[in-house]
């Protein structure tokens, strides 16, 4: 390795020389070489034209767009944000209100059931009424056959007497 005195030599001689077309030697610690000459400078140069030309034609309109871009981008998250928070409100929205139609169906539901239950009792009531009723008129007609049957047998007792004498006599039998 060289020391620091001798690389210094090295490189104030050599950058003497490099104006002149010769090459620069810079030493480091892993001995690489880079050669600096007339065409490095040029090399400089040209990019730096490069860079003045096409940042106004390539870079800044590219940028632009990428800016344009990200602004549609933030915009459409923010948007798609509201729709979301919108959508919630309108899913709670529309929750709440058929909470309210069950509710209100669960409430006619037993008001439908209440007035059938009072109409299958009153309904049941009639039937056990006319069933008394009809019950009642059967009796009535059957007592009232029953007395108009027991009149006729008591009006031919003793006609049927004599017949059941003549037959068990053999004879007739006049009374």
């Amino acid at each position: 390795m060289l020391g620091a005195r001798s690389l210094t030599t090295v490189i104030s001689t050599d950058m003497a020389q490099s104006f002149t077309g010769a090459k620069l030697l810079v030493l480091s610690g892993s001995d690489v070489n880079v050669d600096f000459d007339l065409s490095f400078v040029a090399q400089i140069a040209l990019f730096g034209l490069f860079i003045v030309i096409l940042k106004p034609l390539i870079f800044d309109p590219l940028l632009k767009l990428f800016e344009e871009r990200e602004k549609l981008t933030d915009g459409a998250r923010a948007q798609a944000r509201t729709m979301d928070e919108r959508a919630g409100e309108l899913l709670t929205k529309f929750e709440s209100e058929l909470e309210k139609v069950r509710q209100d169906a669960a409430r006619d539901r037993e008001r439908l059931r209440a007035e059938t239950a009072r109409l299958e009792a009153q309904m049941l009531e009639q039937a056990k009424a006319d069933a008394a009723r009809i019950l009642s008129e059967g009796r009535e007609k059957i007592a009232s056959e029953v007395g108009a049957l027991r009149r006729e047998l008591d009006a031919s007792r003793p006609a049927l007497a004599q017949q059941i004498a003549s037959k068990v006599l053999g004879r007739e039998v006049v009374s």
